[in-house]
């Protein structure tokens, strides 16, 4: 079994037909996924897509990048209640587009783990080109004895980033970038990360893995990433799905 930690084929323009898409995920035995809002009303719509399909679960956040639109309405969709919600995110800073101002991005990012850990919900990062800023917010939290659990979500960073998002207990997800990025010190990251910390993921419609390149994503494509990392750690598919699964059974409380 597989499991997509994040996808956003809940959002009004996901191209390809629902139904179709999900009896394609569980043909190639992915039977949970999450699907991830990044502004209130794609978490409005992740919630609502989740009570309509059983394997489906949602989180609510909202993405630096739409930051400048608020987010202090996160209260009220979390005060109408779910059991399928199981995360804040995607939240984080990204400075590589600036489509909201850094000040903001930084008051947004401390807000919502400030709203995540008040429901002992874990969070799904972010982060881009921003780890300067990120790591001094993720402390203060820390430090104050409020402990993060969560995600780096689509990792693309360097080691030293990866070592210490693993000091601090952060599980990191992977997807299709890992399977088509031709950088060296990249794929030696991507394979240093330790399996009790790894989770796949697809980024849904986006960052199709090989061998699909230039088609929609979808949550099925998932396997092609977990086969990848079977590769590159030069073990089966079988414990990485294994492993992946049990890490993201263990940190969604699914």
């Amino acid at each position: 079994m597989l499991i997509d930690t994040h996808c956003h084929i809940h959002e009004v323009d996901y191209p390809l037909a629902i139904d179709d898409t999900l009896s394609h995920a569980h043909s190639n035995d992915v039977n949970q996924l999450i699907c991830v809002g990044t502004n209130i009303e794609s978490s409005m719509r992740a919630l609502q897509f989740a009570s309509t399909y059983s394997e489906v679960s949602a989180s609510i956040g909202v993405h630096p990048h739409d930051t400048n639109r608020g987010w202090t309405a996160l209260t009220g969709l979390i005060e109408a209640g779910t059991k399928k919600l199981v995360a804040v995110g995607e939240i984080g800073l990204d400075y590589f587009y600036t489509h909201s101002p850094r000040e903001v991005q930084i008051q947004a990012l401390e807000w919502q783990i400030d709203f995540a850990l008040n429901r002992n919900l874990p969070i799904i990062f972010h982060v881009r080109d921003a780890f300067d800023d990120f790591w001094p917010i993720f402390n203060n939290f820390q430090s104050a004895g409020r402990a993060i659990r969560g995600e780096l979500h689509s990792f693309t960073d360097n080691q030293q980033n990866l070592d210490i998002a693993l000091g601090h207990g952060l599980l990191i997800g992977v997807n299709g970038i890992s399977t088509f990025t031709r950088d060296e010190a990249q794929q030696a990251t991507f394979a240093s990360i330790p399996l009790s910390h790894l989770l796949l993921e697809t980024d849904a419609p986006f960052l199709t893995p090989v061998p699909f390149r230039g088609k929609i994503n979808e949550p099925a494509f998932v396997k092609h990433v977990a086969e990848h990392h079977a590769r590159i750690r030069s073990i089966s598919f079988e414990e990485v799905a294994t492993a992946t699964t049990t890490n993201a059974r263990a940190l969604f409380a699914f």
